[in-house]
């Protein structure tokens, strides 16, 4: 396995976890979806991947990057696996770019002073990765600043930067969701491409369980940090089987679909929202007295799990 979380809870001084006993596996050429609401912890796992936590957070269980357990690793090897194993393409390319240096100063950065190549080496393999993520002209590009390229170029820039290294896995953390659809599809199309003729692990993260579904292998359905469901992305589509992933389908607008959206009633909870019980039954129609009292195991369904007492 490229990534494995075994058990990752996250603790940062709220009443709840950021993250509760959370697992989930992405193998070579693999993608591997993570879907929910805002605050359910998504991006804190590709954090995690990372070790990008606050200094206070107190973690457990494992994350394992090719068999070594990031969250153990010292400085230098911890250097070495953000260099050049692991890459992250982050939710808004412009925060990710210093708006007074060019594009191609950007790019060479890393590939002179972690991967020790020369500057002229590194310039040539900036344009050949902004050629290979679809920008034409690359010399043009990499002489000019941000504000001189637009949200779809700045993207396939940020693509570029973060496929350097070949790394062995790629965090995608709301790579699509600032974009427009006609830009959407076509960076989609590059990761998928990408991630394809080099066979790497990608953990995918989204709010739009439709767009999960039809680019993932797996999707991973977040709530309140923890896994509710955890399914093949087709079976899950199709038939959902926790009340929390039958709603963020229902509530999601299809073109042609002439059925009112249906949004989850109340709000998800906060960091200072305690619970004995399932985290998602104030807001569940199907819940029962137990579902406040004890938390639900997972059960085995169709191709994964969904940690449901009403199953």
């Amino acid at each position: 396995m490229v990534l494995s979380v075994e058990g990752l809870t996250i603790e940062a001084g709220g009443r709840r976890p950021i993250l509760r006993e959370v697992s989930l596996t992405v193998g070579k050429g693999e993608i591997v979806g993570l879907v929910g609401e805002s605050g359910s912890g998504k991006s804190t796992i590709a954090r995690s991947v990372l070790r990008l936590l606050p200094a206070s957070a107190k973690v457990s269980g494992r994350v394992l990057v090719s068999g070594e357990d990031v969250l153990t690793m010292d400085p230098a090897a911890l250097r070495d696996l953000r260099a050049s194993q692991v890459s992250m393409i982050y939710q808004d390319p412009r925060s990710s770019l210093n708006p007074v240096r060019r594009i191609g100063d950007f790019l060479t950065e890393r590939m002179v002073h972690t991967m020790g190549r020369s500057k002229a080496e590194s310039r040539a393999r900036a344009a050949e990765l902004l050629a290979a993520a679809g920008l034409r002209d690359p010399e043009l590009r990499m002489r000019q600043y941000p504000h001189e390229l637009s949200g779809g170029m700045l993207q396939r820039v940020v693509i570029a930067a973060a496929l350097a290294a070949d790394p062995a896995l790629l965090l995608a953390d709301e790579a699509t969701s600032a974009l427009d659809v006609t830009t959407q599809a076509e960076t989609l199309a590059l990761l998928r491409r990408v991630q394809a003729e080099r066979e790497l692990g990608m953990l995918f993260i989204t709010h739009d369980l439709h767009l999960a579904a039809a680019f993932c292998d797996r999707v991973h359905v977040l709530y309140a940090g923890t896994v509710v469901e955890s399914r093949p992305a087709k079976e899950l589509f199709e038939d959902p089987r926790h009340p929390y992933t039958a709603g963020l389908l229902a509530c999601t607008p299809e073109l042609g679909d002439p059925r009112p959206i249906r949004p989850i009633p109340g709000r998800p909870p906060s960091l200072d929202d305690a619970f004995a019980g399932c985290p998602f039954a104030p807001r569940c129609p199907h819940a029962v007295d137990v579902c406040t009292e004890r938390r639900p195991e997972p059960v085995t369904v169709s191709g994964g799990f969904a940690a449901c007492w009403e199953m």
